[in-house]
Formats: structure tokens, C-alpha cells, sequence
């Protein structure tokens, strides 16, 4: 009857190795799917505003050249760089006004709409 009260037995050793290995190994399992998640957001990232400073530049040195055209085209000195400010001050002004904020929550909703799950390589049957 001492065994059946006695907690050291080598069965429960196992059961304990074994259920610490399985946590060890669940807990380097969520620190690599978390390091996986960080350098893809961190990718994202430098991507994105990469891409929003060509973008930048792009409108940038086309508004200048529009402007140019402009200036040559009405024989002003300054006459197109005017017309393209007015062009995004009424740009500005249909945007602030007119665009209504669910627009881009619709699009957020669509582009993040269960990322969590979707990026979980884990299959879970039911």
C-alpha cells in the first residue's frame, strides 16, 4: 500500500519529464511564431514606407514638372505652379469633405479581417 501513496514512482517521473518537455517545447513554439509575426509586420513596415517616400517623390517632382508645362504653356512665370495648388487645394477639399471615414473602415475591415487565424498554421479539426 506504500506504493499506491508514494509520488516518486518512475511512471510519474515520465509523466512529468513529458509534460515538461511538451511545455518547453509549446513555449519555443509561440516565441518563434511571435518572432515570425514581428519581422513580417517590421517587413510590412520598411515596404510601406518605402513605397510612400517613391510615392512622395513621384508627386513631388510631377507636380513641379506640371507646373513647368504650365508656365510654359500660359507664358507665366508662376501662373502653373498656382493652377497646381489650386488643383490639390480642391483635391484637399473634396477629400476632407466628402469622403467619409467608413470608406476607409471598409477597407481596413476587408485587408485585416482575421489575420490572427489566417496566419496560425495550426489545423484545428473539429
Amino acid at each position: 500500500m506504500a506504493s499506491l501513496t508514494d509520488d516518486k514512482t518512475p511512471r510519474n517521473d515520465s509523466l512529468i519529464g513529458n509534460l515538461t518537455g511538451y511545455l518547453d517545447t509549446r513555449i519555443d513554439l509561440v516565441r518563434l511564431e511571435t518572432q515570425e509575426k514581428v519581422k513580417n509586420a517590421f517587413v510590412g513596415t520598411v515596404h510601406g514606407v518605402a513605397l510612400g517616400i517613391l510615392g512622395f517623390l513621384v508627386i513631388i517632382f510631377g507636380s513641379i514638372y506640371l507646373g513647368l508645362v504650365l508656365n510654359q504653356a500660359l507664358e507665366s512665370p508662376s501662373a502653373g505652379f498656382g493652377l497646381v495648388a489650386g488643383l490639390y487645394l480642391v483635391l484637399a477639399i473634396l477629400f476632407f469633405v466628402g469622403v467619409d471615414k467608413k470608406v476607409f473602415q471598409g477597407v481596413a475591415d476587408k485587408l485585416l479581417n482575421n489575420t490572427i487565424y489566417k496566419s496560425d498554421k495550426r489545423e484545428t479539426k473539429a
